[in-house]
């Protein structure tokens, strides 16, 4: 059966651009950037107004979680080097998997195979702009957070915290390895920290002074910490509690007696620090505990095992986008001092890791690198763009409209 037969268009996708900005309200197309001129069931043109946040306004819903669309009305960005460590890394994640598995997404069928092909045609135009890529491959894309192809993109890093080997001074906060051989249901955040549920047991890897480091390392995945001689160790995500992922972000807003608007990492961190009496109360609204263990010397990696690229590496639901996808988006701009999104441009990236919060086919997290100013870039990304899954190429895809 062809796996494209489920697959019709909605709408076509020529891709334009962003008008410069108004001072309020949405913002209409125009034809130098990522913006999309949409086609109606009946055949007309229209563009799509653009957000604050970097949504698509008045665009129809998709029927299918995947939908082709025109690859070759695309201005393609250049695959420079670093792009291509990350395709390489992308091949060792695939030939690192021991199940080689096909997935039905919708009414997509993504096999393995395509997934490493499409990885190999993308590295033979290596430091090149890839004109002639549409002849090679196809892009699928993603219906979005409101099926209308808007995706959520925010940022996570790679996180450097300051520890000591055993307790000393303010420095009482533990890191934790996974229990292997516990019974029943692991404890919350709260049986941890509150109660100490895991004290004693032998799976303290190292102490941080400050609890709200420890949890931005888990919610991060993964992090280095430093020890009091400047050496490193990196701790690699080993599994979590088992328990449901709850955002203390949504949490404060929905307290009227917080009054705390900027809910960045870096805003949420300087609160605490002056209300150290609502931290617990804050941070254990979220009952999802990370666990991890110690690598030396190594780079940082995701759950697919391989190095993350800065710039390039996502954590994506493997549910609907499977880890090693290559996929292109448009990625918001934000304009800092006019407070909105002002376009999109085009971008790569490579789908190798999952999060805790990565929930669906509407969100994805940008890596952006290690340490205090990865961070501040984490912090300052949740805004929407769109997102296509690139395949080879299959003569039998359907790029139709309903009218036919």
């Amino acid at each position: 059966m062809n796996k494209h037969k489920t697959l019709v268009i909605i709408f076509f996708a020529f891709f334009a651009g962003c008008s410069p900005p108004a001072e309020q309200g949405d913002l209409p197309s125009s034809s130098d950037g990522a913006d999309s001129l949409v086609l109606d069931g009946k055949g007309y043109a229209s563009r799509p107004r653009l957000r604050r946040d970097g949504r698509l306004a008045g665009l129809p819903r998709m029927a299918d979680v995947y939908q082709p669309v025109f690859l070759d009305t695309i201005d393609l960005p250049i695959i420079d080097a670093k792009f291509v460590d990350a395709l390489e890394q992308n091949l060792e994640l695939l030939r690192l998997q021991q199940r080689k598995r096909n997935q039905q997404v919708g009414g997509l069928r993504i096999t393995f195979e395509e997934l490493e092909e499409t990885i190999r045609t993308l590295i033979a135009w290596q430091h090149t702009k890839p004109l002639g890529l549409h002849e090679h491959l196809d892009a699928y894309q993603i219906w979005g957070a409101d099926r209308r192809s808007n995706v959520r993109f925010t940022g996570y890093f790679t996180p450097v915290v300051k520890v000591r080997k055993e307790p000393q001074g303010h420095y009482q906060h533990p890191l934790y390895d996974r229990p292997l051989d516990w019974e029943g249901d692991l404890p919350t955040r709260s049986e941890i920290e509150g109660k100490g549920m895991l004290a004693g047991l032998g799976l303290e890897l190292a102490y941080a002074a400050d609890k709200v480091d420890v949890y931005y390392m888990q919610v991060q995945g993964s992090g280095f910490v430093e020890y009091s001689d400047g050496k490193l160790d990196l701790f690699a995500y080993n599994g979590t509690n088992r328990q449901p992922y709850r955002s203390i972000e949504k949490y404060i807003i929905g307290r009227e007696d917080i009054p705390l608007n900027n809910l960045s990492i870096s805003g949420i961190r300087r609160y605490l620090r002056q209300n150290p009496a609502l931290r617990d109360t804050i941070l254990f609204q979220n009952p999802s505990y990370t666990f991890f263990t110690r690598k030396r010397s190594a780079r940082p990696k995701g759950a697919g095992s391989v190095p993350l690229l800065t710039g390039y590496s996502i954590a994506v639901d493997r549910r609907y986008i499977p880890l090693g996808s290559c996929l292109l988006a448009a990625f918001p701009v934000y304009d800092r001092e006019q407070h909105r999104v002002v376009g999109h441009e085009y971008r790569f990236l490579v789908a190798q890791d999952v999060g805790g919060a990565i929930k669906g086919a509407g969100h994805v997290d940008f890596y952006t690198g290690v340490g205090s100013e990865a961070a501040r870039q984490a912090g300052r990304i949740n805004y929407y763009g769109r997102l296509w899954l690139l395949l080879p190429k299959s003569p039998k895809a359907q790029f139709i409209s309903v009218e036919e």
